[in-house]
C-alpha cells in the first residue's frame, strides 16, 4: 500500500484560467510546486493529478492540446507526476461519472496503485476537489479561499509549497 498525494491541476500546479489552459505557452507552472512536489515524492507519496477538463467535450481544445500540457509539466518537473486522470466530459454535454465531485477518478488510482486510503491526502482550489476525497476518507487541503462553507477542507493554505509542508509534518 502506498501514500497518495491527489492534486487537481488548474489553481493548483499551474495558473487557473477562466478560459481553460491549454496551450503549452500559457501552461503557467505555479512557483513552489516542482519543489513540493519534490519533497512529496522524496517521502515516498505517488503523486497523482485528478482534473475536470470539461473544454474538450465542450469543442474548446483537444485532448492532444491538453496532454500536451502534461508533457510539457512532466518535462518541467523532472517527471515527478505518476499519472494524471481526467474528465473531458461537461454536463452540457455528456454524462460522466468520473467528473468530480464524482469519486471514479480517484478509485480508479486506488486500484491500480493500492494506495493507502488514510495516508492519503487532496489537494484542490474548489469544493468539487475536496467533496469526493472526503467520501472517500481521504484527507484534505484547499488552496485559495474560493470555496463553500460546507465543502471546507481540513486544512486552508495560499499554495502547494505550504500544503507539502502540512502533509510532511502530518506523516505517520
Amino acid at each position: 500500500m502506498s501514500p497518495c498525494i491527489f492534486l487537481d491541476r488548474d489553481g493548483v500546479i499551474n495558473k487557473d484560467n477562466p478560459n481553460y489552459t491549454f496551450r503549452v505557452e500559457e501552461f503557467h507552472i505555479l512557483p513552489g510546486v516542482i519543489d513540493a512536489l519534490q519533497q512529496l515524492k522524496s517521502s515516498g507519496y505517488l503523486l497523482v493529478v485528478v482534473t475536470n477538463q470539461s473544454g474538450i467535450a465542450q469543442g474548446f481544445y483537444t485532448r492532444q492540446q491538453m496532454e500536451a500540457c502534461h508533457q510539457y509539466f512532466q518535462e518541467q518537473s523532472g517527471k515527478l507526476i505518476d499519472h494524471f486522470y481526467f474528465s473531458p466530459d461537461h454536463p452540457s454535454v455528456t454524462a460522466s461519472l468520473s467528473r468530480k465531485p464524482g469519486t471514479l477518478m480517484f478509485e480508479k488510482a486506488i486500484s491500480k496503485f493500492h494506495i493507502d486510503i488514510p495516508k492519503s491526502w487532496m489537494v484542490g482550489d474548489r469544493g468539487r476537489d475536496i467533496i469526493p476525497a472526503r467520501l472517500l476518507g481521504i484527507r484534505t487541503i484547499q488552496i485559495g479561499n474560493d470555496i463553500d462553507e460546507n465543502e471546507k477542507a481540513d486544512y486552508r493554505v495560499d499554495n502547494l509549497l505550504d500544503a507539502s509542508k502540512i502533509i510532511l509534518s502530518n506523516a505517520h
